[in-house]
């Protein structure tokens, strides 16, 4: 009876050791799930209320699904002859896919001068780099448009793709990930010929997947998503991007709440499947060092 006794005690402590996991786990899947609720539940919003008729939008009290779902506010938007949305999408995909490649290209050469290369003043320069990350772009805002009309790039698409060709971010994000590739493999390449530039395509790059998918991601959606700049430099409406026909076609059609959000999805709906199709690498970016 006493051992009997003795060990209950121990049996009741284990219990609870092993219970506490279990509740610790409980609790961040609750949280996490509530989160996600939070996040998505703007977004259902938009999407019913894009498909629901004007007199189910306006019905008290409010339904999240449609109950007769309609493809009339789409229609009304592709038949607009006000909206060249085909355009929009064309401008809007243009200087988005530019800026993408031209950010991965500039962003990854000089990660890698910086992360494998050493010359005078580069933690210096590099430092200055950072800096312009910490300045407001209201700052930068006008000498840019001034430089811009210097050379003769207002009112065009290139007057939204060139100054966007560099990213201080995407400078820092390269240079971390390159630092973790062994210097041996690129001495190797050096001892059997490579020049610096196949150095940099051959070796380099294919070991930069997940850290290039992770930066085209950020820098298309925030390119996408991009409004006061296409403001400014554009003024032509045939040139103009996604962003400010929603608002445009917002302030037309402030009444027709079904219009406005039917125009908001078409608008975030190129984000979404971009995200879904390179959201894996995401998470590679971040777990990996640049070397399998």
């Amino acid at each position: 009876m006493d051992t009997v006794q003795q060990i209950s005690p121990a049996l009741r402590r284990r219990a609870r050791s092993g219970l506490r996991p279990f509740v610790v786990r409980a609790l961040v899947y609750l949280l996490l799930t509530a989160g996600c609720v939070v996040t998505l539940v703007p977004f259902l919003w938009m999407l019913g209320t894009s498909l629901k008729s004007s007199t189910e939008i306006i019905r008290l009290p409010p339904t999240l699904i449609p109950e007769q779902p309609t493809l009339q506010s789409f229609r009304t938007i592709f038949e607009d002859p006000r909206v060249p949305l085909e355009r929009f999408f064309l401008n809007s995909t243009a200087v988005s896919v530019s800026v993408v490649a031209l950010v991965l290209f500039t962003s990854s050469l000089a990660g890698f001068v910086f992360a494998k290369y050493q010359f005078f003043g580069k933690d210096l320069l590099f430092t200055l780099i950072l800096a312009t990350m910490m300045i407001p772009f209201q700052v930068t805002m006008i000498p840019m448009y001034l430089i811009l009309v210097r050379l003769h790039l207002t009112d065009s698409l290139w007057g939204l793709v060139v100054p966007g060709a560099t990213s201080a971010f995407g400078i820092f994000l390269m240079k971390q990930f390159i630092e973790g590739i062994p210097a041996e493999l690129i001495d190797a390449a050096r001892i059997d010929g490579a020049s610096e530039f196949g150095i940099y395509t051959r070796i380099v790059l294919p070991q930069m997947g997940p850290a290039l998918a992770t930066l085209g991601i950020f820098q298309f959606m925030g390119t996408w998503n991009d409004y006061l700049w296409p403001l400014i430099v554009i003024t032509t409406t045939e040139r103009r991007t996604l962003p400010i026909m929603l608002t445009w076609y917002n302030s037309q059609h402030g009444a027709r709440h079904d219009l406005s959000m039917a125009a908001a999805t078409l608008v975030i709906l190129p984000i979404l499947i971009v995200y879904f199709l390179f959201q894996r690498w995401i998470v590679q970016g971040i777990t990996l060092t640049g070397f399998k």
